[in-house]
Parts: structure tokens; sequence; C-alpha cells
């Protein structure tokens, strides 16, 4: 049962981070000065054209984030199966 755990545990983190940053990319999460990636997203997408970094390093920050807490909860799973055990 640890497994599921895990593996749910991982995807929830995922979902509230993303949460998060929803929240705040809408105004409705942190308030300036306090950073966060939907914030970030948020101010930047005014200079969207001109300046598309802007918006892309705090995206792909954060989809890269949510990638490695999924892969890592994966990870945890597949070691910590009992199916694999010898």
């Amino acid at each position: 049962m640890l497994n599921q755990i895990i593996v749910v545990f991982s995807l929830e983190v995922a979902v509230v981070i993303i949460a998060e940053a929803s929240l705040s990319f809408l105004g409705v999460g942190v308030q300036p000065p306090t950073a966060s990636w939907g914030l970030m997203i948020a101010e930047g997408k005014d200079f969207m054209f001109f300046k598309p970094y802007l918006v892309a390093i705090p995206g792909a920050a954060l989809f890269i984030l949510v990638l490695a807490i999924n892969l890592l909860g994966d990870g945890i799973r597949d070691v910590t199966a009992p199916e694999h055990r010898n």
C-alpha cells in the first residue's frame, strides 16, 4: 500500500504546485513582491511578443519541476515495489 501512497502523494504535490501557479497567474494567489512562477508568467505576458523569454523561462521551470516530481515518485515506487524484489 505504501507504493500507491507514494504515487498519489507525488501526483498531488504536482497538482498543488500547478494550482498555486494558476491562482497566482489569475491574481488571487500570492501577491508581489513574493516570487511565484504563475505571477512571473502573468507579469511577462504583456511583453510576450517582444521578450518571449519572460514567459518561457518560468513556464519551462514550472514544467520541469512538475515533471521531476512525477518522475521522482515513479522512481521511488519502482525501487520500493514488492513485485520486483527477489
